[in-house]
């Protein structure tokens, strides 16, 4: 996809005695974090906690922690190298024929996370104001189409700032409910205990690890750190940076030619990586608190629809109001950051440029012909999930691979200790999704 790196009129802004306030380099894992509240979380979550309780709390706090580590990864990878994810790995996978099998998996992500975000827009303009599915769908890649246009057009921060506006929405719709009828502490502390009780819990667990870590919020944030960190004419927004080409002192840092050390941007990152996943870990884990506390055994409230009707009966209007208006804000605000990392996606391993707008349209198509052919949509949207979950080595091992080699970060590869982390991650996800194979299979 076509740069949209600008000289970063924000940090330009934001120098004050000659230092840049960190608050000013703040705000791409916000964008990418909204991942992290899409319809898909609403959705998993809410199954999860109307049909066992507190018992996968802890998988929403690890999924958590695990996000933290692989969010600020695949940032710093974008800010040391000027490149993206996809275009790291499209340098290195020197087979066109394996270029374009990792490009089918990754698209397969992208195209998940875009039905579970229209039908997750689709399903709460219904509950809101009534409108039929198919033009509740129609109606959400609508609006999405103009939150591209924005950042296409008035750059990266002011999309920032549309997105966050939207995240503050999403944050008081879907923790509201929790303050007024609070969770059980005992049943809170017991779901801090890992354990999974039949093949359909860890289906659920899958499903939020997916809703949780998702790809496609790897790809997105280490483009979305370049755009607003890799100057233009820089050699990685040039495309003049080989992801196999050391770093050397005798090349001129990234962070150089911004005028801002790369060490202050990555500090600043941790933060705006710390603030983003409190935000989104909060709200999920309110997200299956709300449920546990007040829908678990509840008849019907395993679709978002009964669960929305259990709210209105047993809250009152204010909270199942809230909570619709939490699920519209998150189908808006995530479905513009899928188009952008599957944009992303294509440019960087096939090396093809198509424009958002047309992107969008055209992935805009499963998702409003699920809701047309009348598919229940919120098992559309957990299963969607599921398919986000395997999905996620396929980011995640080469990212935490790139990141611990010093040709491609150089010293700021990762510590040792991180990539060990790194690899644990990736291997207990790996795990759980051949578990989950191996209980559907086998009727386990």
């Amino acid at each position: 996809m076509p740069k949209t790196a600008t000289e970063l009129p924000a940090v330009e802004t934001a120098r004050s005695g000659g230092l840049p306030r960190v608050a000013w380099l703040i705000g791409p894992a916000l964008v990418a974090g909204v991942a992290y509240l899409d319809p898909g979380n609403v959705a998993s979550n809410m199954t999860a906690g109307a049909r066992y309780g507190y018992l996968l709390v802890w998988v929403v706090v690890l999924g958590n922690v695990m996000a933290w580590l692989i969010q600020y990864l695949s940032a710093k990878l974008g800010i040391v190298t000027g490149m993206s994810l996809p275009e790291a790995l499209g340098r290195r996978i020197r087979s066109t024929w394996g270029r374009r099998a990792y490009w089918l998996q990754a698209e397969l992500v992208a195209m998940a996370t875009d039905i579970a975000e229209v039908i997750g827009g689709a399903v709460a303009l219904n509950l809101l104001f009534g409108v039929p599915l198919l033009w509740g769908g129609v109606i959400t890649g609508t609006v999405s189409i103009g939150m591209l246009l924005i950042q296409a057009r008035r750059g990266p921060k002011t999309f920032e700032f549309v997105v966050i506006g939207l995240i503050v929405v999403i944050a008081v719709g879907f923790t509201y409910g929790v303050i007024v009828a609070p969770p059980d502490p005992a049943g809170v502390v017991s779901g801090l205990v890992p354990r999974f009780e039949d093949a359909g819990s860890v289906l659920l667990a899958a499903s939020i690890l997916g809703a949780t870590i998702m790809p496609h919020a790897i790809y997105a944030h280490s483009a979305l750190a370049r755009d607003r960190f890799a100057p233009t004419g820089s050699p990685a927004s040039s495309g003049g940076m080989d992801a196999g080409e050391p770093t050397s002192p005798q090349r001129p840092d990234l962070a150089e030619l911004r005028g801002i050390s790369t060490t202050r941007l990555l500090r600043a990152t941790r933060w705006d990586v710390t603030i983003a996943m409190i935000i989104a870990g909060t709200v999920n884990l309110c997200i299956l608190l709300l449920a546990a506390a007040n829908l678990a055994g509840v008849p019907g409230t395993t679709s978002l629809e009964g669960a929305y009707e259990a709210l209105y009966a047993g809250l009152g209007p204010v909270v199942a109001t809230l909570f619709a208006v939490g699920l519209l804000a998150s189908g808006l605000a995530s479905t513009s950051v899928g188009a952008y990392a599957g944009a992303e996606i294509m440019h960087g391993l096939l090396h093809i440029d198509v424009p958002l707008l047309a992107r969008r349209l055209v992935t805009l198509v499963p998702a409003l012909l699920i809701l047309a052919a009348g598919f229940d949509p919120t098992l559309a949207l957990v299963l969607s999930q599921v398919v986000l979950s395997f999905g996620i080595p396929f980011a995640l091992i080469p990212l935490v691979a790139l990141t611990a080699k010093r040709e491609v970060l150089g010293p700021f590869r990762s510590h040792p200790a991180t990539t060990a982390a790194g690899i644990a991650a990736s291997v207990f996800l790996i795990a759980l999704n051949a578990t989950l194979l191996w209980l559907v299979f086998t009727g386990g």
